[in-house]
């Protein structure tokens, strides 16, 4: 399951596809194809993730510890 996240994906209305991940809060990416849109998604999920681990860091004593782990 290592990086695994659900991709919802719809025909959009005015042409192209939309996508979200509902893990994810706000994670939505278009595209013209449904490739397209899947990566729109990653990138998406990708930002959101980056800037949430940017925000808690401000707010950590300098001797917390910081590992990464495995899903």
């Amino acid at each position: 399951m290592k990086g695994e996240l659900t991709a919802i994906i719809e025909k959009a209305p005015e042409g192209g596809y939309w996508a979200i991940c509902p893990e994810v809060p706000g994670a939505n990416g278009q595209g013209e194809t449904i490739e397209e849109a899947k990566e729109s998604l990653r990138d998406a999920v990708a930002l959101i993730l980056e800037d949430r681990l940017e925000d808690i860091k401000r707010g950590l004593p300098d001797d917390a510890i910081e590992e990464t782990i495995a899903l």
